[in-house]
């Protein structure tokens, strides 16, 4: 006798096509979102800017944005001679420029701040 029952059918398996789509797509928004970067070469401690500090003494050099410079009553190129008289009781001095200032004065002052023989020295700016 031949049976003619149709088979029965087979549970399709559930597919994982969806699965990997949703991990694809996943990966796809995380490389597309992250922001790679290099990492640092090594450890770096930023300056920490201290809100409203006073001014210590009266140890603060004032640096304009014409190049003119004052420390106490002293002005102009003879400030250098009276800082590194006081270099050696006070060890940090303050430096209190003009925004407008160029960088590379800046940079001429602090070279000079550094041969009179400051040890610290700390520029003073504004925190908004």
């Amino acid at each position: 006798m031949m049976d003619f029952a149709p088979e029965p059918r087979r549970q399709r398996a559930e597919s994982i096509v969806p699965m990997i789509n949703v991990v694809f797509l996943l990966l796809i928004f995380f490389l597309m979102t992250a922001k790679l970067s290099q990492p640092d070469p090594f450890e770096v401690t930023p300056p920490v800017v201290a809100q409203g500090a006073p001014p210590q003494d009266d140890t603060a050099l004032y640096v304009g944005k014409d190049d003119q410079l004052q420390f106490r009553d002293t002005k102009g190129e003879a400030v250098f001679e009276s800082l590194a008289l006081i270099s050696k009781t006070h060890p940090t001095l303050q430096v209190r420029i003009d925004a407008a200032l160029d960088g590379d004065v800046l940079a001429r002052v602090m070279a000079r701040l550094a041969t009179s023989g400051f040890r610290n020295i700390e520029v003073v700016v504004e925190v908004k």
